[in-house]
């Protein structure tokens, strides 16, 4: 017998110490994640070793994002991450960005169901291409293992409201494998703040994600 969800974040619970959304399509799993049924209410499980976001969830112990939240999402992938954010944002948008085409495909099929993916494929390093598609977003998420990965975070931040957040999760073996993590979550650090990016906080995930760190910015 489960333990009573205990409300940790808008959307996102706690169940026998693990972290759960509510399932925006019963009945259905998407990455093969637990799901359980607790007073007719379904929920997924959000697994942090295989989700930086749900890393960062887990370590940080919230998330910024509400129900009516539009994110701008780049590097989705198949869409493991993208469904919880789904979830979660029951009357937003997730703008969903992969430029690789069976993630895509993954993407297309989880729309099908879920109203408030919008799956694109582009290359994120071209935000011109779905610049006239997304518009101005709440938030915009980032989490591609590129050497450039900052450059390509940056060119799509004009997409932020005024007062927008920004999340870019730092994969430090992608920018440089000579160099220590630590030094490199330094220097994308101070390459953000030489931009006039604010860095609200840092993250470090390396205990479900090696080598990776989640900074959180406004412009």
């Amino acid at each position: 017998m489960s333990e009573e969800p205990i409300a940790i974040s808008d959307g996102v619970f706690e169940i026998d110490g693990e972290l759960y959304t509510l399932s925006l399509d019963p009945g259905t799993s998407v990455y093969g994640e637990e799901m359980l049924n607790i007073e007719d209410v379904e929920y997924r499980r959000w697994d942090p070793d295989r989700s930086k976001l749900g890393a960062f969830l887990e370590e940080e112990g919230g998330l910024p994002f509400r129900h009516d939240t539009e994110v701008l999402y780049l590097g989705a992938g198949d869409g493991t991450t993208v469904s919880h954010l789904s979830d979660i944002i029951t009357d937003g948008k997730i703008y969903a960005v992969e430029v690789a085409k069976n993630p895509y495909r993954n993407l297309l099929d989880l729309s099908k169901k879920r109203k408030n993916i919008f799956p694109i494929m582009a290359d994120a390093r071209k935000p011109e291409d779905y610049r006239d598609i997304v518009g101005k977003v709440d938030l915009v998420y980032q989490d591609i293992a590129q050497r450039d990965q900052v450059k390509i975070f940056l060119r799509n931040l004009f997409f932020l409201e005024e007062e927008g957040i920004g999340m870019i999760s730092v994969k430090a073996r992608s920018i440089d494998v000579s160099s220590s993590p630590k030094k490199i979550f330094e220097e994308v650090e101070s390459e953000l703040e030489k931009e006039e990016i604010s860095v609200l906080s840092r993250v470090d995930i390396s205990s479900r994600q090696k080598d990776h760190t989640v900074l959180v910015i406004e412009k």
